[in-house]
């Protein structure tokens, strides 16, 4: 790929584009926070109890599950709104309904009508997560790769501005509007949240004034081979599937089966006394179902973009899918003992929160716009080496600082060079997940390929206090940074590749990230649409 001018590369963040993507990523950040920690100051406050708050953090689940309706946006057209194109349609509908539904907590009252508060909470996290769908797909189609970087750090500006004004500024509105410790006051929140779902009006009217990607008409078509029928019962199936398959491997752990090998008890006694022997059978069966030809041919609006991408990278994907679930793993790991480890080392809280939201925030911001000037001057593959180094080589900096003390200079230093290598390696990393997506399935691969990015890393990370309690803080920060040493090994695998193919074909193009033998994908656009 042909390196460009760093004025070519400041250019891309005075595009129209950028502009767009700044106030979308807003409009992102907003409801998130709003059903999340916000959410649970204010039931709190209402005297909600604490096992309850936990179970209402599981409205998060509908950002973790996001990839299961994704097809829906790529394959179905809404109606009405449809005029506006693919994209702008569900993103107008989703922002509609996320400024709605805020609107709609405000008229419930945790103390009389919590189920009701919850339900429409739950409304406002799916439409949120759609709206992180549509505009990971929108971003996908609007420019090239080398360009995703940037845009992508735009969004997170955004997004992160509006994470901290929907945290501390609507704690601030709150307590402004008369809402203050043990003094609840109802209409503060009520009025608190009305305020934020008319901070969703920029980013709808930003939906409405920017243009449709210019995606061929023609790969619209291929990728809407499926009617809405057959893709709800894709996404209904997937669910079942998603259920059934953990909870046969549970009812089975729980059941009396190895009586049966002990000869203490036959299958019959199990089918007649064991509830959940029975109940594990009644899951095998629904995953048989789902597994069988014809549960497949329901699955198929799910399965064809995961195919379309094993069939453009064959033996490749495998490396590619091993370079994505482990890239974000040194810090996403450490980072789950970061907090604890500040306050264990002595720091108050008031340090802690003063350094993470100043220099964080500004380095990880800072950091994501570097990363986007870098890719366009120099390519995805150079930069997303770096960031990974970089990654892992900053856990090295809380194993000095773990013996230093209290330090506050050291902290500074350690979470601003940590949040500055955080935020390029995250520009890096989705500029590289938007080269390998296929446009006519833009929204369901990057939605699959994000999710895996984040599976590994948060499943390790739920061991991260036994590391510490077996090795120690220092080693702990040690075997983290080494944690990313085979990622950067499949990088430089991977940047080879690259390098023999554009010298082998130098006429042709590079695709970071493509393996010779893929597939052709439809053309990205080389201009913006606005």
């Amino acid at each position: 790929m042909p390196r460009r001018t760093w004025r070519e590369a400041f250019a891309t963040y005075a595009s129209p584009s950028a502009l767009a993507l700044l106030l979308l990523g807003f409009a992102a950040g907003l409801p998130m926070v709003l059903v999340f920690s916000t959410l649970s100051v204010w039931l709190r406050e209402a005297g909600v109890a604490r096992e309850t708050i936990g179970y209402a953090s599981l409205i998060g689940l509908a950002y973790a599950f996001k990839w299961v309706w994704s097809p829906l946006l790529d394959q179905w057209r809404l109606p009405l709104l449809g005029r506006l194109g693919r994209r702008r349609s569900w993103l107008a509908l989703s922002q509609l309904l996320v400024a709605v539904g805020l609107a709609g907590m405000a008229l419930f009252d945790p103390q009389t009508h919590l189920g009701w508060l919850i339900a429409v909470a739950v409304l406002v996290a799916f439409a949120s997560a759609t709206q992180d769908i549509a505009l990971d797909a929108y971003r996908l189609e609007i420019a090239e790769n080398t360009q995703q970087a940037a845009l992508a750090a735009c969004y997170t500006t955004g997004y992160r501005v509006a994470m901290l004004l929907a945290s501390a500024g609507a704690l601030f509105v709150a307590e402004g509007f008369g809402s203050v410790g043990n003094n609840y006051l109802y209409p503060a929140w009520a009025s608190t949240y009305l305020l934020f779902a008319l901070l969703m009006l920029p980013g709808l009217l930003t939906t409405l004034w920017m243009r449709e990607p210019p995606v061929p008409q023609q790969t619209q078509q291929a990728a809407a081979r499926y009617g809405l029928t057959h893709q709800l019962v894709s996404v209904l199936v997937l669910i079942v599937l998603l259920i059934s398959v953990p909870a046969m491997f549970t009812q089975l752990y729980h059941s009396g089966v190895d009586g049966v090998f002990s000869s203490q008890v036959t299958l019959l006694d199990l089918l007649l006394d064991d509830r959940a022997f029975l109940r594990f059978t009644l899951y095998t069966v629904l995953t048989v179902l789902c597994l069988s030809s014809f549960g497949r041919r329901g699955l198929a609006p799910v399965l064809t973009p995961i195919s379309d991408f094993i069939q453009r990278y064959r033996w490749q994907a495998l490396v590619l899918l091993g370079l994505i679930a482990t890239y974000r793993m040194s810090d996403t790991v450490m980072g789950v003992m970061a907090n604890v480890f500040y306050v264990d080392l002595g720091f108050s809280k008031e340090q802690i929160a003063s350094v993470s939201k100043l220099f964080g925030l500004v380095m990880t911001l800072l950091g994501a716009g570097v990363g986007g000037l870098l890719i366009v001057r120099f390519g995805i593959l150079p930069i997303l080496f770096l960031g990974g180094l970089a990654s892992a080589a900053t856990n090295l900096l809380f194993a000095m600082l773990s013996g230093m003390g209290p330090n506050l200079e050291m902290l500074v230093f350690t979470i601003s060079a940590d949040n500055f290598s955080g935020g390029l390696a995250t520009a890096a990393f989705v500029a590289y997940l938007s080269s390998l997506t296929n446009l006519q399935f833009s929204a369901t691969q990057y939605a699959l390929l994000s999710s895996i990015m984040l599976l590994l890393p948060r499943l390790i990370g739920g061991y991260s206090g036994v590391m510490v309690e077996n090795l120690g803080y220092a080693d702990f920060f040690l075997v983290t940074a080494l944690i990313g040493v085979p990622t950067l090994l499949l990088i430089g695998l991977q940047w080879g590749r690259e390098r023999r193919h554009t010298s082998s074909s130098p006429d042709t193009p590079g695709n970071p990230g493509t393996p010779t033998s893929a597939a052709p994908q439809a053309p990205r656009p080389t201009s913006t649409p606005e």
